[in-house]
């Protein structure tokens, strides 16, 4: 098997592409704001919705499934039986997949008429129901390449991918889509599945070219079910109360007498709002991506230090780039949104969402460490309980108070979930967290925002800012001289095995 990088290099390059595809994608959703308006990004978004829970019932699993059993192999040394895993997934895949995007080409018009409340949708549905079973096989591979820690390939494989699907969907909007959404939405679906297209045939032509050693076969039907049904539960009930919620926005919406087009309301938050708040999260979306394998392997081997080590020190990260985000997005929000959308209300909704960016990054670390010790049937509890609560809320909350009430109900079950979550880790891995070290950086992300919005220019603010912070920080003792030798050691490359005791 070619070889891997060590966990450090290897998340600050999938850091990078990610990074990378981000900002492509951010600036694409620009694009699409300014062509279609908040309206039609609005009408698009419920499209989309409804093709992310094809997707999810599609994958049913498979992808973590493919992740978690191919690092417990190797962690057990045996590559030859990856093989196995790789056959069974992708049957699992097939058979999953196949059922979905059945489902979703025969009830399109039903879908596209009862659900979305536009016909225009129709060949999209059926579009993306045609090429999900190639995404979802896509979801295997790229589950596989991860787990064997080959990210180097990997990243190569998404930046071809990313382009490829960003020419095809801007040709294609540029040429015969115009203003009309339902064509748009033919368009970006048709640049996604084309993208998936060749990520499969290339990784799986990469996988055959490795010439894996052989092994006994083995049956992974007991192990793939206990992996990936909790998880295909988990996320085809999320997904669907998701996209139930999405749906249902912009109706309760309109019984509001205070807003005069919920669409658009709803457009402005979940297109151009929520893609600015995430977007500086796609670097922790990489270290997730990689803790999942990791912690699986250290689970086999049994190596508690390690683990520890990893999760104090990927908490704490997570916490500390949060902040400092979290503060940026609250003293730039408007001007951002201005220069981005041109569009005032966005700036005013981003700058109220963004002090529960902390906690929405933190989660994403949580959730992914929690799967990687194998707790995925206690994520299926958190997810269900919380989305099924936020669908409750919304349902009462929209008519008489707007997006008011949809930042009440987005706060409350965030919350509940990532302390649900953060409490089953420590559990599981029997630690102990001081509760100073959250509270002390968020007393100085606090004063370091009212500090830098005494200055007028934006950049003047943002390098005012990180600037008071880490000096808080440091005065904290929030950040010390360890933190300090452990970036050195990472720039060195000699990023640590486990904590020192």
């Amino acid at each position: 098997m070619p070889k891997s990088l060590p966990i450090f290099y290897s998340a600050l390059l999938l850091t990078g592409v990610n990074l990378l595809l981000r900002l492509v994608g951010t600036t694409f959703q620009v694009y699409l704001s300014a062509a279609l308006g908040a309206a039609g990004i609005g009408l698009l978004q419920l499209t989309m919705s409804v093709g992310s829970l094809a997707m999810v019932a599609g994958m049913a699993g498979v992808r973590t499934a493919s992740m978690y059993l191919t690092a417990e192999q190797l962690g057990r040394r045996k590559p030859g039986n990856v093989t196995w895993v790789l056959s069974g997934c992708f049957l699992y895949s097939i058979v999953f997949s196949g059922l979905s995007g059945g489902c979703l080409y025969v009830f399109a018009p039903q879908i596209a008429q009862h659900w979305i409340g536009d016909l225009r949708t129709i060949p999209a549905l059926r579009l993306f129901a045609g090429f999900l079973p190639i995404s979802c096989l896509c979801g295997v591979m790229t589950g596989y390449f991860t787990a064997s820690n080959r990210i180097g390939t990997l990243a190569a494989v998404e930046v071809v991918e990313q382009l490829c699907s960003m020419a095809v969907t801007m040709g294609a909007l540029s040429l015969w889509a115009g203003n009309d959404p339902g064509r748009a939405c033919q368009c970006v679906i048709l640049g996604g599945c084309l993208g998936n297209l060749l990520t499969l045939s290339a990784l799986i032509v990469l996988r055959l070219k490795e010439h894996p050693p052989r092994a006994p076969r083995i049956s992974v039907q007991q192990s793939l079910i206990r992996t990936a049904v909790p998880l295909a539960l988990a996320d085809v009930l999320k997904s669907g109360i998701n996209t139930t919620e999405n749906l249902m926005v912009p109706r309760r919406l309109g019984l509001n007498v205070g807003i005069a087009d919920p669409l658009a309301a709803f457009g402005c938050l979940s297109g151009m709002v929520f893609p600015v708040l995430m977007f500086p999260a796609c670097i922790l979306f990489g270290l997730a991506e990689l803790l999942i394998p990791e912690l699986a392997r250290c689970a086999a081997a049994d190596s508690r230090g390690r683990i520890s080590y990893l999760v104090q020190r990927s908490l704490k990260v997570a916490m500390l780039y949060g902040m400092a985000f979290s503060g940026l997005m609250f003293l730039l929000a408007e001007p951002l949104c201005q220069a981005l959308y041109h569009n005032s209300e966005a700036g005013q909704t981003l700058r109220l969402y963004a002090i529960m960016v902390p906690m929405l990054y933190c989660d994403a670390i949580t959730d992914a460490m929690t799967k990687g010790l194998g707790q995925q049937t206690a994520c299926v509890r958190y997810n269900i309980t919380t989305s099924a609560l936020d669908v409750i809320l919304l349902f009462f909350l929209l008519p008489e108070y707007g997006m008011q009430g949809y930042f009440f109900s987005f706060l409350i079950t965030h919350l509940i979930n990532f302390t649900l979550s953060l409490r089953r880790l420590l559990t599981i891995t029997r630690l102990q967290l001081s509760f100073s070290v959250p509270a002390l950086s968020a007393a100085g992300a606090i004063a370091a925002v009212w500090g830098a919005g005494h200055f007028s220019h934006p950049v003047l603010r943002a390098a005012g800012y990180l600037g008071l912070l880490v000096s808080l920080l440091s005065l904290f003792q929030v950040i010390g001289r360890e933190d300090i030798q452990w970036v050195k050691g990472l720039i060195a490359g000699n990023f640590p095995r486990k904590a020192k005791k």
